[in-house]
């Protein structure tokens, strides 16, 4: 069926859509969502099924669903970015305030835009703490509570 596509947009360097996919997606197209891309003769290739392809940079994976709030598995939501397109009362409620508000007071919208970006940028750095934190306990030998550097960090 659609694995020849998906092949022809891997080699060409082309999008690719997946139209009405489900909760579990088919098992080969796993490479393609972890990159596990090997180079080869200056070539990238990737592994589908029992047989290697071309894989081009350019290409792009677009998977589309129909269910209105799709529970997917944890791996899948680290490899891919979600987009729910759902438009709902309160956003569309939310994104009308910011316009009127814009026109308004276009200050306060600049405050609101500054203040989510900053809101952005410290849960980025919340997560990369975390991470640091793992991989130090995680590399952490004998005792942890000798280790002051870490303790602090905790």
């Amino acid at each position: 069926g659609y694995l020849a596509t998906v092949i022809k947009c891997l080699n060409e360097g082309l999008p690719c859509l997946i139209e009405k996919i489900d909760e579990s997606l088919d098992p080969i197209l796993e490479p393609i969502l972890g990159r596990v891309v090997t180079k080869k003769d200056n070539k990238l290739l990737i592994k589908l099924g029992d047989k290697e392809t071309v894989y081009d940079p350019n290409f792009k994976l677009y998977l589309q669903t129909r269910l209105s709030n799709p529970h997917y598995k944890p791996e899948l939501n680290a490899q891919c970015t979600l987009i729910n397109f759902m438009v709902t009362p309160e956003g569309l409620e939310d994104q009308l305030l910011a316009v009127v508000v814009n026109k308004e007071r276009p200050d306060l919208e600049e405050s609101r835009v500054t203040l989510l970006r900053r809101m952005n940028q410290m849960t980025i750095d919340l997560e990369n703490c975390e991470a640091n934190l793992l991989q130090a306990l995680a590399a952490a030998t004998g005792d942890i509570l000798d280790n002051v550097s870490l303790v602090e960090n905790l």
